[in-house]
């Protein structure tokens, strides 16, 4: 169950009219949705604050910009490790678009929205007017600032758990990660009392910088396939599949 949050309250910052800050309440209520408490609340404030609400201040220094950066990193970081983690048969071709997928603004906003957290965010009255507060890019950033915040005040711990929260039903979604076709080719043969299947480099051909393999996937007594790419591994994974596709027909 999502905490209880006090409604939200625009105050004024005294001696600049009109730029908004967050009450104590807001603050605390803020820390109890990202289930984090920050040593230095100033970051957490800094990251919620949209360019647009600083007033004549320096919105590189004073906005959430900066955080923004960093915490787009540690998200890379965070979700290329929990990828690599889970998906233990997947090549850097396969692994590469599901981060990309996690990582980009919209998934960001997506778990601002998951949280409730766009609520917080500070904007200008004329960014709140023009539907900041909804706006894919001011909800991303917002959300990577977060990030960033939290990894400055606590390090790489408390970012990890927060993207593990935010991010939960993103990971639920992902579809769950298929066996590699070579051990699949694997446990069809020793479920048929069958020698494990044998892999040859039939060539090689194409420059250092781009080969190409021909690998031959066999199991004795039950046929073969051949099949190209460009590692011994891609090319084995394919003739695999090709095998085990020509075994089920």
């Amino acid at each position: 169950m999502k905490p209880a949050r006090p409604k939200r309250t625009r105050l004024r910052s005294k001696g600049k009219a009109g730029v908004p800050v967050l009450s104590d309440d807001r603050l605390k209520a803020a820390q109890d949705v990202l289930g984090y408490k920050f040593k230095d609340a100033k970051l957490l404030v800094r990251a919620l604050t949209h360019p647009s609400a600083v007033g004549g201040g320096d919105p590189v220094r004073e906005s959430n910009q900066r955080l923004e950066f960093l915490g787009d990193r540690v998200l890379n970081l965070v979700i290329a490790e929990r990828l690599m983690a889970r998906r233990k048969m997947e090549s850097e071709g396969e692994l590469a678009p599901r981060l990309n997928r996690l990582v980009k603004k919209g998934a960001c906003a997506d778990a601002v929205r998951h949280l409730d957290l766009h609520e917080f965010v500070l904007l200008s009255d004329g960014e709140e007017a023009a539907g900041g507060r909804t706006r894919e890019s001011t909800l991303g950033d917002a959300c990577e600032a977060i990030i960033g915040a939290i990894f400055k005040d606590g390090g790489l711990s408390p970012a990890r758990k927060f993207i593990e929260k935010a991010w939960a039903p993103q990971f639920a979604s992902t579809p769950a990660e298929t066996k590699d076709p070579k051990t699949l080719l694997q446990e069809w043969a020793q479920g048929q009392g069958l020698p494990l299947p044998d892999y040859d480099v039939l060539s090689r051909s194409g420059p250092d910088h781009e080969p190409v393999y021909e690998i031959e996937a066999k199991v004795e007594g039950r046929g073969s396939a051949v099949a190209t790419g460009p590692s011994k591994r891609e090319a084995e994974r394919s003739a695999a599949a090709l095998l085990l596709q020509s075994l089920a027909g």
